[in-house]
C-alpha cells in the first residue's frame, strides 16, 4: 500500500510539472516586470525602456496572435523607448511553424514609443536570412542598428550584432561616439560584456531565455552562454559595469519553461 501511494504521488508530481513546463506557463500570456537600475551617467531623469527579445515567432503559443498581445502590452506600459534585442524568429523547434518576417510586420509597426523602437538581429535572424529580416523590419518602421551609433538627443544609443552567428564590431560603432554623453548599448548575445568600454552606462541583452527552466536550489541546468549561469538573466553588475538580460517570451529547441516565465521587461533607467 505505502509503495503503491509512493508511485501515485510520484506520477502525480511528475503530470504537474509536465503541464506546468510544458503548457501552462509557456503558453498562457505572459508577465510584465519593471527594474529599477541606477546608472551612471544618466541623463538626470528617470527613463523608461521596454526591453523585449527572443520573441521566436512560430515556436509553440507564440503565433502571429500572441505577438499581437505583446505588442499591445508593451504600447499600454508608455515607455520612452522600445528595444528589441534579437531572434524574431525560429526554425526547427519541436512543435513549431515557421512564420516569415514578413508576416510579423502589421505587427511590429504597431509598436509604440516616444523616442522609438530599434531592434539588432540574433542568431536565428542571421541562421535564416538577416538581410530578409532586416527589411522586413524596416518596412515594419524599426531601424536594424547593426554595429552602428544614434545620437538620442540627450544620450547615445548603440546597437552591436549578435556574438554568436554575427561579426560584432564595437570599435567600428563607437567610432561615432563622441563627447560625454551617457551610452546605453544592446545586443543580442550578452557573452559579449566583458567587452563593452567601460564608458557605458547601460548594457541590454537577451538570447539566454533566463534558461528557460530553473530549479530551486539545483539552478539553470541549460544556459546557452560560454559564461554559465553568470548571464543568465535580470540585473548584472561587475565592477562599474552594469547589464539587463531579459529572458524572452518565445522558446528554442524545447518547448518548456518552469518558472521562468515569459517576460516583457521595463527597464527605468536613473
Amino acid at each position: 500500500m505505502k509503495s503503491k501511494l509512493v508511485g501515485i504521488v510520484g506520477i502525480s508530481l511528475v503530470l504537474f510539472f509536465g503541464l506546468w513546463g510544458f503548457w501552462y506557463e509557456p503558453g498562457h500570456g505572459h508577465h510584465i516586470k519593471t527594474y529599477s537600475i541606477d546608472v551612471e551617467p544618466w541623463i538626470g531623469r528617470s527613463y523608461r525602456v521596454a526591453v523585449l527579445a527572443d520573441l521566436h515567432v512560430g515556436s509553440p503559443y507564440n503565433g502571429l496572435a500572441k505577438l499581437e498581445e505583446i505588442v499591445s502590452a508593451t504600447n499600454e506600459s508608455q515607455p520612452d523607448l522600445i528595444l528589441i534585442a534579437g531572434d524574431f524568429v525560429i526554425h526547427g523547434v519541436v512543435g513549431g511553424t515557421y512564420v516569415a518576417p514578413q508576416e510579423m510586420v502589421p505587427q511590429l509597426s504597431r509598436l509604440r514609443a516616444k523616442d522609438g523602437v530599434f531592434a539588432v538581429l540574433g542568431n536565428h535572424d542571421h541562421w535564416l536570412d538577416a538581410g530578409e529580416v532586416t527589411r522586413a523590419l524596416e518596412e515594419a518602421g524599426i531601424p536594424v542598428l547593426t554595429n552602428r551609433a544614434v545620437f538620442m538627443g540627450q544620450y547615445w544609443l548603440v546597437g552591436i550584432d549578435d556574438e554568436m552567428a554575427g561579426s560584432p564590431d564595437i570599435i567600428g560603432a563607437f567610432q561615432k561616439v563622441t563627447g560625454d554623453e551617457p551610452v546605453l548599448l544592446f545586443t543580442h548575445n550578452p557573452d559579449i560584456f566583458p567587452m563593452v568600454p567601460d564608458k557605458v552606462s547601460l548594457t541590454i541583452a537577451g538570447h539566454t531565455h533566463g534558461g528557460q527552466v530553473y530549479l530551486p536550489i539545483i539552478g539553470r541546468p541549460i544556459v546557452p552562454s560560454k559564461f554559465g549561469e553568470r548571464f543568465a538573466i535580470g540585473h548584472i553588475k561587475e565592477g562599474d559595469k552594469q547589464m539587463f538580460v531579459n529572458p524572452g517570451t518565445g522558446t528554442s529547441i524545447i518547448p518548456v519553461r518552469f518558472l521562468v516565465p515569459p517576460e516583457i521587461s521595463i527597464v527605468e533607467i536613473h
